[in-house]
Order: structure tokens, then sequence, then C-alpha cells
């Protein structure tokens, strides 16, 4: 591709809401009832058959899918969970708020960035309880062999399928193979409803009691409270409000239905994007070798040659109008993972950072996530392989 010297600002990632999704949202102001009702059955349903699930759960935010998951599995305070380090902060969070102990796990390599079959192995201990795979970038992790491993140890598999909605695989879509799948619809996901998530489950007896949670365990909803003019109700257990409004669920309804056409041109993206970059020198291109027309592309992720400087090479690309980022910093090396959990949960030293995870950390100063989305032009993606070229060049010039 011949490089484009006119300067241009390009989106990290944006959604494509647009007028159906306006006019969604104005149908149900217009309606007077704003909180969790039909809307959200509708998109509840519409969302399971789509995953080939028997039913859904419709929560205000990915993480409360994961809390919610926590809590449906009855995961108790010195219970173990492995999950990856390299992911957002969510799953580790949820489990140390209960004092369950987050136990890192490894990647599979610098080509394949999910978590390590073989690294949860080795730490599964008789205090394992569950496991979270988490779908990175849109890219299926082994599901299948976690779940084969699960069972082998009496364990749960949690899905952390944030990245990955309706992603099909031989043995069904991410998010239903495990026992519990959790998707989040934050602002930049695939498909978005601003905030909110989604959990799925095998177990109708679990999809109930993460229903029942979502609402403060109160039986009976409050419109069902409102039509009959009944003021009293009863609580069943302790639960939250992990509600979603009905505005969301009209959102995600409309990006439910546009979800195929935006997956295929971030397809077609990706794969301009690795046709501009297979040129660039000592330049790593996680799943590039994969032949995966299922996965979500959620993210573009690319390994800087070694001995680059990230941050001066985003700088660079941040002068010419290009954003990026990086996911994810490792958990595992966080201060509160690193110091402070083990004082407030009393959790095990090889939990919390001082495990050595050598292909996660082989990648984490390396990690540089490039721009991509559904409205992103074609043109854009070899602008930014262009820019990143001369990023590198000029740092290998010392420039």
């Amino acid at each position: 591709m011949a490089p484009d010297d006119t300067r241009r600002d390009v989106a990290f990632a944006d959604n494509t809401i647009g007028e159906e999704e306006a006019a969604a949202v104005s149908a149900v102001l217009r309606s007077g009832w704003l909180s969790a009702d039909r809307e959200v059955r509708a998109f509840e349903e519409e969302f399971a058959a789509a995953a080939g699930s028997a039913d859904a759960v419709f929560v205000s935010s990915g993480t409360a899918a994961l809390h919610l998951a926590v809590l449906a599995l009855d995961l108790r305070s010195g219970d173990e969970v492995i999950m990856p380090s390299l992911s957002f902060v969510s799953a580790a969070a949820v489990c140390a708020l209960h004092g369950v102990v987050p136990v890192f796990a490894d990647i599979e390599s610098v080509a394949d960035l999910t978590v390590s079959v073989s690294d949860v192995e080795r730490l599964i201990t008789p205090r394992t309880r569950a496991i979270v795979v988490m779908h990175y970038g849109g890219h299926p992790a082994h599901i299948e062999e976690f779940v084969a491993l699960a069972r082998r140890h009496g364990l749960r598999v949690i899905e952390d399928a944030a990245h990955a909605p309706l992603v099909s695989r031989p043995g069904g879509m991410l998010g239903t193979i495990g026992d519990i799948g959790c998707f989040s619809f934050f602002a930049t996901k695939n498909m978005t409803t601003g905030e909110g998530g989604m959990v799925l489950a095998k177990q109708p007896a679990v999809l109930a009691r993460v229903r029942s949670m979502r609402s403060h365990c109160i039986d009976g909803s409050s419109r069902s409270r409102t039509a009959s003019g009944s003021a009293g109700y009863d609580i069943a257990s302790a639960g939250l409000n992990y509600r979603p409004t009905e505005l969301a669920a009209a959102i995600g309804r409309v990006q439910l239905a546009k979800l195929d056409k935006d997956r295929a041109r971030r397809r077609d993206l990706v794969s301009t994007y690795h046709r501009a970059l297979v040129g660039i020198a000592e330049l790593e291109v996680p799943f590039a070798s994969r032949a995966d027309d299922s996965a979500a592309h959620h993210l573009l992720p690319v390994l800087l040659p070694r001995g680059h400087h990230r941050d001066r090479v985003r700088n660079r690309l941040r002068s010419v109008g290009v954003p990026t980022s990086v996911h994810y910093p490792p958990t595992h090396l966080m201060t509160y993972y690193r110091h402070g959990a083990p004082e407030a949960h009393g959790l095990r030293e090889a939990t919390v950072g001082l495990e050595h995870l050598p292909h996660t950390e082989a990648v984490a100063d390396r990690l540089l996530s490039l721009p991509l989305h559904a409205k992103l032009d074609t043109s854009d993606a070899g602008y930014v392989a262009d820019r990143l070229a001369e990023a590198l060049a000029a740092e290998e010039a010392g420039a």
C-alpha cells in the first residue's frame, strides 16, 4: 500500500449507533416506563435465541455479569478461581471483593494471547473452584479443552465473552459452552447499549438465581406491583441492583440486528491491516496465523519489535492523528494484587503477582492496540500501518 502523507484524525474506537437506535430510544421515552420491563425481556429473548441458549439475563454492565456469576455459582471466601492476568481487572475484582482468591495464569504464547490450558492445569489446587476463560480480543480461547479440564477436576467454567458476542464454535456459541457466560455491551464493544451486560447459563437454576439477585431478590416486578397497587413484597435472599434500563435494551435490540454486518466489516479491516503490517520488520501480530472467520475482532493487538519504547512510539502516532491503547497491563503486576490484596483478603502470595508468568510478562511492554471499529475506513487502516512503520523507523534512527 502506497504511503498516504495527508494528515488524518483516526478514531481509536467507535460504534454504529444511528437513527434506528434513536428511534427505538424515543419510543421508550414516550412509553413512560424506563426501568427494566418489556423491552429488557424482549432483548433477553432475542439475544438468547441468537446464541442458541434457552434464556438470558440482561444486566447493567459486564462487571455486574461477572459479579452475579461469582454469586450464582456460590463461590466463597478462600475459594480459588484461576483466570488470565492479561485481561481487564473486572473478574479479579469481583472475586477479591468476596475473599475469593484470584489465581493468575499465563497466556498461550506471543501468537495466541488467550489463557493457557496447561498453565491453568498447573495452578489447580484442592481449593480451586472455577476457571475464568477470557476470549481475548474476540478470539476464541481453547474453551472445549478448558471444559474437559474442569470436568476432570469438578470445577466450574465462567466464560468472559465480553469481547466475543455470538461467536460460533463447534460446541456452540461462545458464552454457552462453559457453565456460565458473561458479556459486555460497553460503549466501545462490538455491540453496545452504552453500559450493559448479559448472562447465559447452562443450568436454569443458576440463571434464575442471577435474575433474582439482579433486583434485590424481590418477589415480583415493579411493573406488577404498580399495576396491582400492592405495596408489599418479600425478599428471598440478599441481592443487588444490577437492573438495566429499557433505554439500554432498546439500543441493544437494534445493535444485535446489526452485529453480523458490523462483524464482517471488522473482519475485512483486519485483513487489510494484516496485509499492510506484514512488511514491518520484527513487528509481531498475534492471531494473524489463525484461519478463524468467526472471531469477533474486537481488538487489533500488535507486539512492537523488542527494544522499542512504547510510550515514545505512541506519542509519535498520536502526533499524526493515530490514537492507540494497551490491552492490557497485566493484572498480576497491579499494585493492589501485588501488595494490597494479601493483607485485605489473606490471599496466598503466588496468586497476587509474585508468580512468574513468562509469556504474559514477555508481551506486557510490547503490546499495542491499533484503531479498529466498524466505522473505520479501509484507507485509514493503511494510514495507521504506514504511520506505525514510520514511527518505528524514527525510533530505530533515534530521531
